[in-house]
């Protein structure tokens, strides 16, 4: 196991969707370790291999006394109930903005032998199932925000220390339909 550097907003790795994993062999072994150290090691409920360059559908998760990681998920809300509260990102250090998302949700995927399997949650598990669900699609938590907060958001990401405007970020509208609405 080992610790890898972190993507930052603006590296377009953040922004490519990742691809299906189809080897489940030692490499996956190590990329899942490696996750999981680096998540621990920088205090995150998630972390997804696109945030540490790797475009493979793989994520980890610690949330609510809840540790896991899925390959190749998808997700679906059990119902339309939502949570709104503060979220905040690993690949935007040290931000935090109120972001709307399903309060339960059942994810689908695989573990890293290959073999199918479910994780059910709500409120955090639930948040960071979503949250990671969006980085393999090239989605981040700010295209979910509303558009007051998004440009809050980008002023503070602009000013902060590591920013680099040599690279300028691209904001996209996700995909997905959230509570009836794409945002």
């Amino acid at each position: 196991m080992t610790v890898q550097p972190l993507r930052l907003f603006g590296d377009p790795v953040l922004r490519t969707k990742a691809e299906p994993v189809v080897d489940f062999d030692r490499e996956l072994r190590t990329l899942v370790a490696d996750l999981h150290e680096t998540m621990r090691d920088q205090g995150g409920a998630g972390l997804a291999a696109p945030q540490i360059g790797v475009g493979l559908r793989v994520f980890v998760f610690r949330a609510d006394g809840v540790e896991g990681h899925m390959v190749n998920p998808t997700w679906n809300a059990v119902d339309g109930t939502e949570q709104f509260g503060p979220e905040g990102c690993l690949s935007i250090p040290g931000m935090r903005f109120d972001c709307r998302r399903f309060e339960h949700v059942v994810a689908t995927g695989w573990d890293l032998h290959g073999e199918p399997q479910t994780v059910e949650g709500t409120a955090l598990v639930a948040r960071a199932i979503q949250h990671e669900t969006d980085h393999l699609d090239g989605v981040l938590f700010l295209d979910r925000l509303d558009p007051e907060t998004r440009r809050e958001a980008m002023k503070a990401i602009r000013s902060a220390p590591w920013f680099d405007p040599a690279a300028p970020p691209t904001v996209k509208q996700s995909p997905h339909p959230l509570f009836g609405r794409v945002t």
